[in-house]
């Protein structure tokens, strides 16, 4: 039975995470996109009054909005490259998510044993376990992925594929730059843990209500669904504005050639020269993929696990 429990967890969050990834890359393109630190700024010149009083004129930069840079990409590289990346997305995405939702379950089952059953430390110690395990498997396979958004050739040029760029990467950096950004991602351990832990406050507070309804059914209807889907939006749109930063050195650490090499002189790079604005590029296409990414993939999770679960 634990068995079948495990592999019913795998294939719905393999599925789940298929389905998501599909319908939101062309916005992960924009989003890694704005993060990397080769944007080019539009040139802008600022006025300064200097000490005497008069203006001294200093140039600067502004950095490009979401639309800005998706014309960018249409007009020069074509709608195609909207999707590069995606097909080691798809490779990873379903084993990822496969492992992660098979870990959280497990993970779960080994904390309840420890702490109080469903607390909220039982639900961020075992996404904070899942997403160590995933992320430490799956990094070599985003690695890719990110190389090939930051890839940029015009129209007709060949781009690489994901296989090329693999063999690329072992060349130039060997195994270790297959686990450049590994360290960001850990860090970003702290966003999942903070979205579990209110999507499961969140999902126990709907469970409550439904039982507490005057026909008090258990049968999930598709509203059921609709409110687990709202529930994972808002617990993925708060858990990304609060642990966004990780996202930003992650690119930046994963980019070619970079002069960024570890977690926090990354971080001290950014702010110095860009100031910390610069950990928030990128968010609003974060926030416009994540959120109804989160709410996809959790809710055709939950309900292939309902559905598959009651049928054994």
């Amino acid at each position: 039975m634990a068995q079948k429990d495990t592999l019913l967890h795998l294939f719905a969050g393999g599925c789940s995470g298929t389905v998501g990834a599909i319908m939101t890359c062309p916005l992960e393109v924009l989003k890694t996109r704005l993060q990397s630190s080769g944007l080019t700024l539009r040139p802008v010149f600022q006025v300064q009054l200097g000490l005497s009083g008069t203006g001294v004129i200093r140039p600067g930069g502004v950095t490009p909005g979401l639309l800005q840079v998706l014309r960018s990409i249409l007009e020069k590289e074509g709608p195609r490259s909207l999707f590069r990346g995606l097909g080691p997305n798809l490779v990873g995405v379903a084993p990822s998510r496969a492992i992660y939702f098979a870990a959280y379950s497990k993970s779960k089952e080994l904390f309840n044993g420890l702490f109080v059953p469903n607390s909220g430390l039982v639900h961020m110690s075992s996404a904070g376990a899942a997403a160590f395990v995933t992320n430490s498997l799956m990094n070599p396979i985003w690695m890719v992925k990110t190389r090939m958004q930051l890839e940029k050739k015009a129209r007709g040029e060949k781009k690489m594929n994901a296989l090329q760029c693999a063999r690329y990467v072992y060349k130039t950096e060997g195994v270790r730059g297959f686990y450049r950004g590994l360290t960001a991602s850990y860090a970003g351990i702290s966003e999942t843990m903070i979205c579990f832990l209110i999507y499961e406050t969140l999902k126990k507070q709907l469970a409550k209500r439904q039982f507490s309804s005057p026909n008090g059914e258990k049968e999930k209807g598709a509203s059921d669904f609709l409110s687990l889907m709202m529930a994972a939006a808002f617990s993925k749109g708060c858990a990304s504005c609060i642990a966004y930063p990780h996202e930003v050195i992650r690119t930046r650490l994963r980019e070619e050639g970079s002069k960024y090499k570890y977690f926090f002189q990354t971080g001290r790079l950014i702010a110095v020269e860009e100031g910390y604005a610069a950990f928030y590029r990128g968010l609003v296409p974060q926030l416009i993929r994540q959120i109804p990414n989160t709410a996809i993939v959790l809710s055709t999770y939950e309900l292939i696990v309902h559905l598959l679960g009651d049928s054994k």
